[in-house]
């Protein structure tokens, strides 16, 4: 699949097949569960048809602004290019991209109206993601009435941020959570991530954060072993951690916390689904989500 679909009724598709011609994306006829099969396969979506019967068919599959496929209606005149869902995450792109075929992007998102590039964008303009999503409706809010400074931090640190603040790391499907032992050595954090990693499936490159609890940011070992990684750590509250429900038993009770691994990795993934449950090596306690 090529990631992009024009779907339209029978009497468009002539245009469709333009359409996608010029986007390199495949066309599908509209059917009663052609949205359906288009969520399931594909991140981006032009449906050449009125907006109701668009509106109607998706809104039964939305999920949230980060899993689900932009869609960018677009009139039968070929007038008007309208992203619906997902302006922030290639929505908006996409309707620029149709502006080669003189169909005019119409962009109501509030950032771009206004002239100014949304965390998003500036997110996907350096080739990152987004790890805590929630700090987006705040940082793109204060956008709107002022510059929002962008610090980047280039080596070791600790940054102590709030929840306006949007934390920006390369790009990444996975989140990996690892507790440990006092005094853990680099040696030992570096070979049990790599094993998990590798009984994962998950290459290096395609984690975005390596997370853990507050209450190990005095440990110099874990922030060698993830700087010797090549990663990103964070640590995350009390609050935060315990937020989740994890069905492997921990000693971190002892601490009060449900638990370190499993839920740092929760807490920061972007599905929230668990695909390595907690594994102890040595000293060491690693869990992987997406």
């Amino acid at each position: 699949m090529t990631g992009t679909v024009v779907i339209a009724l029978e009497r468009f598709l002539p245009d469709a097949r333009r359409i996608a011609g010029a986007l390199g994306a495949e066309v599908i006829p509209y059917g009663p569960d052609v949205f359906r099969e288009a969520f399931a396969g594909y991140r981006r979506i032009v449906a050449l048809m009125s907006a109701g019967i668009a509106v109607r068919g998706i809104a039964p599959l939305l999920v949230d602004k980060w899993r689900d496929p932009a869609v960018v209606v677009v009139s039968p005149d070929l007038r008007y290019a309208v992203p619906v869902v997902g302006g922030h995450h290639g929505g908006n792109d996409l309707a620029r991209e149709l502006a080669a075929l003189g169909i005019e992007p119409v962009i109501t998102t509030a950032t771009e109206t206004r002239g100014r590039e949304s965390v998003e964008g500036i997110a996907a303009r350096r080739g990152c993601d987004i790890v805590n999503r929630d700090s987006t409706r705040a940082v793109n809010a204060a956008i709107l009435d002022a510059d929002v400074p962008l610090y980047a931090v280039t080596g070791p640190g600790i940054v102590v941020a709030g929840p306006g603040i949007s934390f920006l790391a390369r790009k990444g499907d996975y989140a990996v959570g690892v507790g440990c032992r006092k005094g853990v050595s680099a040696a030992d954090v570096t070979a049990a991530v790599g094993q998990a990693l590798h009984e994962a499936g998950v290459a290096p490159d395609e984690v975005l954060v390596y997370a853990t609890t507050a209450k190990k940011r005095g440990e110099a070992g874990l922030l060698q072993g993830i700087f010797d990684l090549g990663g990103n750590l964070v640590f995350l509250d009390d609050d935060m951690i315990n937020a989740w429900e994890v069905k492997t038993p921990s000693r971190a009770s002892l601490i009060g916390l449900v638990g370190v691994a499993e839920p740092a990795a929760l807490a920061v993934s972007k599905r929230k689904e668990l695909v390595l449950a907690k594994q102890a090596y040595g000293s060491v306690t690693v869990a992987i989500a997406r």
